[in-house]
């Protein structure tokens, strides 16, 4: 049994993405079934569409930040009923049992976790295909609580633009007296700056672009340092506990250890690929310094950054967008024309 599905959908790494109807599978026992509101635009839905890393398969329906409503239920579900406001983030299944995934780090499952998209089904082997489309099937263990009150259009880019910045932030134990910088002011930097401040830290931002002062404040910097300024870097020695770099693409980071305190860690959470140029170790034997990398989160993280940004009244900072524009949003994502993140409103979507 399968259920019929309409979306957008990518045939192959050249093609824009066009109308494209689907099957998904037959919900099982302790499958939500959610019909999708709002899908956040994440950076790698264009590198998977696009076939960027070399692991995309054909058609290819994106879409890992999905904020929806419940439709229905499996007998075996416990935890929602119809009508409740639900997300789904990058994952939809992990092993369940390794040792990551028994600490509620189904990112990092020895076995692989099953991506939202491109990706197979563990037990029936059918692709997954993600949140461009009228609805999905997900196992309840891989389905969040939306707070009641948090603007779901916003909260959808905290499926992975959020969680993206909120696992290391909570890893490093970040709180009141943390000094943190954020590099990079985009969909992951805005979210790293409004959740480093609300956690209580010092937030300080790098960024290469001069102009961009009077936001990083808004979203919560107390202090801005232009990398390519000889004179700020070097009055920033010695500064940062934690500095998480959102960049994606290959950049030096060595200028940037230097700002480390000891014992200090700069995190690598938008790089996919290597380090151009290599790394230097002086200023990590020196100073005691890691560099580190962090991806996504574990689901109970998850969960608990979305009860935090219900408290504190966090979403991103978004464009909404028409089904219809999408291959118009990627384009102006490459040249960074986008405050902070599209989502796309799955009403304008028309089979």
């Amino acid at each position: 049994m399968t259920m019929n599905v309409f979306g957008y959908a990518a045939q192959s790494a050249t093609d824009d993405l066009t109308p494209y109807h689907f099957e998904r599978r037959d919900p099982r026992p302790d499958d939500v079934v959610i019909e999708i509101l709002y899908c956040g635009v994440c950076h790698s839905d264009l590198h998977m569409a696009r076939n960027d890393w070399g692991w995309s398969f054909y058609p290819l329906v994106p879409g890992h930040e999905i904020i929806g409503r419940v439709v229905s239920v499996g007998a075996d579900v416990t935890r929602f009923q119809p009508g409740d406001a639900v997300g789904v983030g990058c994952m939809v299944d992990s092993c369940r049992h390794c040792t990551p995934c028994e600490q509620g780090l189904e990112q990092y499952c020895e076995q692989g976790h099953t991506l939202t998209y491109s990706s197979y089904d563990r037990h029936d082997q059918r692709p997954t295909y993600g949140g461009y489309s009228e609805r999905i099937v997900a196992s309840e263990r891989f389905v969040l609580k939306v707070p009641a009150g948090l603007d779901l259009a916003g909260a959808a880019p905290l499926l992975c633009a959020g969680i993206t910045l909120w696992s290391p932030l909570r890893h490093w134990q970040v709180g009141p007296g943390s000094r943190v910088a954020i590099i990079g002011l985009g969909g992951l930097g805005h979210m790293g700056l409004k959740l480093a401040k609300a956690l209580g830290a010092e937030v300080t931002l790098f960024t290469r672009s001069p102009g961009k002062e009077s936001d990083a404040r808004r979203l919560g910097a107390e202090h801005i340092v232009l990398s390519t300024e000889a004179a700020q870097m070097e009055a920033a020695k010695g500064r940062f506990d934690l500095i998480v770099d959102t960049v994606p693409y290959a950049h030096d980071v060595n200028p940037y250890l230097s700002t480390l305190t000891l014992d200090g860690t700069l995190v690598l959470v938008g790089l996919v690929g290597d380090l151009e140029p290599a790394l230097s170790t002086v200023p990590l034997i020196l100073g005691r310094k890691s560099v580190a990398g962090s991806v996504i989160g574990g689901i109970p993280e998850t969960q608990e950054l979305l009860d935090f940004c219900g408290e504190h009244g966090i979403t991103s900072d978004i464009e909404v967008i028409k089904m219809q524009e999408i291959n118009t949003a990627y384009e102006r994502m490459l040249r960074s024309d986008v405050k902070y993140r599209f989502v796309i409103d799955l009403a304008s979507l028309q089979a």
